[in-house]
């Protein structure tokens, strides 16, 4: 077995210490030697310049916004536990992965869709939830009296004691009168 260098032993009994699991363990130890690696100087004689640089090294490889988090973390420990550095950690940031827009349908798929369904009480309540822009969990708990035509409102009960809200109602979807 090779040897491991004081530092590596440092971190994995701060890791022991502390109660890290096993898989973790693994992961922090790889991802800093990863790092050290990377620049090929011991991690201790590295700094904050230098994890900005890793990171973007990493996004740029297309590393996976969890797995950069995961070397973010291992880092944020071996600086402010194993090195003793507290101030640190705090200015290594977490990545936030980007919120993807939902896909909007064109409102010729819409009326495919719609018209793909075959049973009328199903495809109204579809038409219905669509036009008002209603969750799924608010179509579920709709009634027949939460249909105000002479308004042309539909009332959605709120769960959880929040306040009620109105959706427009659409001329089209009443019909004729």
């Amino acid at each position: 077995m090779a040897d491991v260098s004081p530092l590596r032993r440092r971190m994995i009994e701060d890791m022991t210490v502390r109660n890290l699991s096993p898989a973790t363990q693994r992961s922090y130890l790889h991802a800093v030697s990863k790092f050290s690696r990377f620049f090929g100087r011991s991690p201790d004689r590295l700094g904050l310049d230098d994890v900005r640089t890793f990171q973007v090294h990493l996004i740029s490889r297309g590393i996976s916004w969890a797995s950069l988090n995961q070397t973010v973390a291992a880092l944020r420990f071996f600086y402010g536990v194993t090195l003793g550095r507290a101030e640190v950690p705090e200015r290594i940031a977490y990545a936030r992965e980007p919120r993807k827009l939902p896909v909007v349908l064109s409102a010729d798929e819409v009326v495919r869709f719609l018209e793909a369904v075959p049973a009328l009480k199903t495809r109204a309540a579809l038409t219905t939830a669509y036009a008002a822009g209603l969750r799924v969990s608010e179509v579920v708990a709709l009634k027949v009296g939460d249909i105000d035509s002479g308004r042309m409102l539909i009332r959605v009960e709120q769960s959880k004691g929040g306040k009620d809200r109105y959706a427009m109602l659409s001329s089209q979807l009443l019909g004729p009168t």
